[in-house]
């Protein structure tokens, strides 16, 4: 793919409402993720099949990324706890628009407390702390798709 073209990707996702961005050509594959940076991965095209017999030249390797995220420095393991989805859908932060979040950074909350709704199928489920502890990291924000199994909160 073009590198002026691919540019002109990261800049279109970067300055929208998109948060992911995919897109399939004869020459690759690139996807574009934006979040705390923008990330693109170029894949190498699919191998056309090949007659039996014939021998098949292995491939290089083209994924290339424009940015690597820099890793954060791990904080204990042993004394975080994080909440994970139990289903795909929307996260929310609160019980509606404009009301105050259920969990904030720094906030203590108890076993069985309410940290956020995610709605599926139409339906609110409300997903509650499976630990005491204080709220050290929150991974969503409202109107988030998430998914099976995807971070929402840390807690300490």
């Amino acid at each position: 793919m073009d590198l002026r073209k691919l540019k002109t990707l990261i800049d279109l996702v970067s300055d929208s409402n998109v948060s992911e961005l995919e897109i399939t050509e004869a020459e690759g594959k690139v996807r574009i993720v934006k979040g705390s940076q923008t990330v693109a991965q170029a894949y190498a095209p699919v191998p056309a099949p090949v007659a039996a017999g014939a021998p098949q030249a292995p491939l290089a390797p083209q994924a290339t990324s424009a940015t690597v995220p820099a890793e954060a420095p791990a904080p204990e393991v042993s004394t975080l706890h994080t909440v994970k989805s139990p289903m795909v859908g929307t996260f929310y932060r609160s019980s509606s628009p404009g009301a105050k979040a259920f969990v904030e950074v720094g906030d203590m909350v108890k076993e069985g407390d309410t940290i956020c709704i995610i709605e599926a199928m139409k339906i609110l489920n409300e997903i509650e702390a499976d630990k005491s502890g204080k709220v050290v990291q929150v991974f969503c924000e409202n109107g988030q798709a998430v998914e099976y199994g995807q971070a929402l909160i840390t807690i300490e």
